[in-house]
């Protein structure tokens, strides 16, 4: 265990903390910036002492409660708090279940880029968030399934066909083994894997076969209903406090992908906008209008 390096980590979250923020007096009486060891102590439920020998590097290494216990103390983002783990010379215990829901600033980065297609998923590999021209090219209504795993081994939601459907199968499921071990008490992930074992023989090999995948890039050609054969390029970017992963999808410029992509895309956006624009009360046509149109519009 890198004692010094421990000790150097709590004293540095310690002296990040603002007292007021947890209801103590922040006043020129403090001599040193955060908050004072036996504050911390007391709120991660050890002795002053203990903690003290820590930050002294001169402590014993401490138990996965007593990190527990400092993690909360400390108020450490999910990254910070495996950082700590791992300086102590244990592993942190796994998740309670996966991450559902996305961060703001995730969110509205998607709808910043019209011409590409991105959507977030968590470790279920439910859609967590995704920008309207990702559900055009998805090409179902927000009542589609939204689980990519029961999409791909179940054939629920989907209407196009892809080159990567065999590659994707194998990445699915080497992600999915690995948010089994990280959150084993997770009741929704136990029982969407139930449900694939019971529904997909294929899913059943694969899962047996023990795959390894490294999420990168992906290049695939897709057979949408009304834009016709896409040839598509997909990247990954990892979300790690969250364990999720924004697919980015997009088209070579200047292919005829590229020019499907565009008409995609200002169709939907037209359509969002005449949907907005015929929601009052005294438009009932409209209100039609809006049900059809939110296959196209539909957001995380």
């Amino acid at each position: 265990m890198p004692r010094q390096e421990l000790a150097r980590y709590l004293r540095d979250r310690r002296e990040r903390l603002r007292p007021g923020e947890f209801g103590l007096a922040d006043d020129d009486h403090r001599r040193t910036p955060g908050l004072r060891r036996e504050e911390v102590a007391e709120l991660a439920h050890m002795s002053v002492d203990y903690y003290v020998r820590l930050e002294q590097a001169r402590g014993p290494r401490p138990s996965p409660r007593i990190l527990d216990g400092l993690a909360g103390a400390l108020r450490l983002a999910p990254a910070e708090r495996s950082h700590l783990f791992r300086l102590a010379g244990t592993s942190p215990p796994p998740g309670t279940r996966a991450v559902r829901r996305v961060r703001p600033h995730v969110a509205g980065m998607l709808h910043r880029l019209p011409d590409t297609g991105a959507v977030v998923t968590d470790a279920a590999y439910d859609i967590v968030a995704c920008n309207p021209l990702a559900r055009a090219l998805m090409s179902d209504g927000p009542g589609g399934e939204s689980n990519l795993a029961r999409r791909r081994f179940l054939g629920e939601g989907r209407t196009t066909s892809s080159s990567g459907n065999e590659e994707f199968g194998r990445i699915a499921v080497a992600r999915l083994r690995r948010s089994a071990q990280r959150y084993p008490r997770d009741a929704a992930l136990a029982a969407l894997l139930a449900e694939l074992h019971a529904g997909s023989e294929e899913f059943r090999q694969l899962w047996e076969e023990r795959p390894v995948h490294a999420p990168g890039h992906r290049a695939k050609t897709l057979d949408h209903p009304t834009a016709g054969r896409l040839r598509l390029n997909c990247d990954v970017l990892l979300v790690p406090e969250e364990d999720q992963e924004v697919v980015l999808i997009t088209a070579d410029a200047g292919s005829s992908t590229a020019r499907s992509f565009h008409r995609l895309a200002a169709h939907t956006a037209q359509t969002a906008a005449e949907t907005a624009g015929h929601t009052g009360p005294d438009r009932p046509s409209a209100r039609r209008n809006t049900r059809g149109a939110a296959g196209v519009r539909g957001a995380g």
